[in-house]
């Protein structure tokens, strides 16, 4: 699969062969969801917790005799249905939160994300991104040359971009990411991906074992 490459200043320099391994998949809305919804589960912090009657502080002593004083029946103040009692079906520290899938199907749901942005038009293959030293403004620069109105970017670059990297660091609507460290929730929620054309090898060999 041929699409175009791009220099910095978004102008077409050439063409470039991309894996079908990684971009030729077809749209698959629920394994996209499943992987996504996995994804976020795990990255949930267990932290709401509610006392039942068993963990709130009292209620020891039955409050009154069962029976001869006209009051309905109770054996503790802090019984759910008493005012500072324990709370009925709350949430707990012991959940599970977390959520499995295997390895094929995350990355299945990847590629059908990168290969539908790519049929939309989504991704752009640059020759290079680097920059001489790590500034937020040339970056900035550099992908103003891709759109004009204010949108969110995902980068893909080499791995020895190390400028790059921190550089992107300040921008609100700017990420890069390792080629071999994808994730679906990335993916799916920037607009543009640029990517550049070593960082597409990159990836071929890193996730060639997925046919």
């Amino acid at each position: 699969m041929k699409t175009d490459v791009y220099d910095n200043k978004a102008k077409k320099v050439g063409t470039v062969d991309l894996p079908d391994r990684i971009f030729g998949h077809s749209w698959n809305p629920d394994l996209v969801h499943q992987a996504v919804r996995t994804q976020t589960a795990n990255k949930r912090a267990n932290i709401a917790h509610a006392k039942d009657r068993g963990e709130s502080r009292g209620g020891g002593k039955k409050p009154w005799r069962q029976k001869g004083t006209g009051r309905a029946r109770h054996g503790s103040i802090r019984s759910p249905i008493w005012r500072g009692g324990g709370v009925t079906h709350g949430p707990t520290k012991e959940r599970v939160l977390s959520l499995k899938i295997n390895k094929k199907m995350r990355q299945g749901a990847m590629f059908a994300i990168l290969s539908r942005k790519l049929k939309d038009g989504d991704i752009k293959v640059v020759e290079s991104l680097e920059i001489d030293e790590p500034k937020t403004g040339k970056l900035s620069e550099i992908l103003s040359n891709f759109a004009k109105d204010k949108q969110n970017f995902l980068i893909i670059p080499n791995t020895t971009s190390k400028n790059l990297y921190q550089a992107s660091r300040n921008l609100k609507t700017v990420k890069s990411l390792d080629p071999r460290s994808l994730n679906v929730y990335d993916l799916l929620k920037y607009k543009q991906i640029l990517v550049e054309k070593n960082a597409v090898e990159e990836m071929d060999k890193h996730y060639h074992a997925v046919k």
